[in-house]
């Protein structure tokens, strides 16, 4: 293989910094998520990625932790520090389940009380979020988002 010169190189890093698809993404997601947890933690001292749990909860009922990490498309390691401090607020239970290495996660009524009341400041992030674009190029970047995501897992 020829060695590239400094410059080929540099132009190549540019190139893929600019239009990386994974660096661009994380930059977004951190903007968003800093948008939507400004205006929510106040509220609760909840961040969006908590809310996203606690509403995966009260749409679908109780859930072992692993059902509830395949909802988020979280690990289960990473799902379980993340419940901890929402366990602990006492916003959710986490019991045994049907077995010993079973968990099952339920929202509580307080769980429930507080994601209602953020239910207007989510709408509120979300409305900012998608204003002055139309609902087809909402929909379609949602859809290229969902794709990507499946992407990931493919081999």
């Amino acid at each position: 293989m020829e060695k590239q010169s400094d410059n080929q190189v540099r132009e190549r890093l540019a190139v893929l910094g600019a239009t990386c698809i994974c660096t661009n993404l994380r930059r977004a997601t951190r903007a968003a998520t800093n948008y939507y947890d400004s205006l929510l933690e106040p509220l609760n001292g909840l961040r969006v990625g908590q809310v996203g749990v606690l509403t995966a909860l009260y749409l679908a009922g109780p859930q072992t932790i692993n059902e509830l990490a395949d909802k988020l498309a979280l690990d289960r390691t990473t799902l379980g520090r993340n419940l901890r401090p929402i366990e602990q607020r006492g916003l959710l239970l986490i019991t045994s389940g049907s077995d010993q290495r079973t968990r099952v996660v339920t929202l509580t009524e307080q769980g429930e009380e507080i994601l209602l009341r953020l239910l207007p400041y989510w709408e509120r992030a979300q409305a900012h979020m998608v204003a002055n674009m139309p609902s087809a190029q909402v929909s379609t970047f949602l859809t290229q988002l969902s794709a990507l995501t499946a992407r990931t897992y493919e081999t």
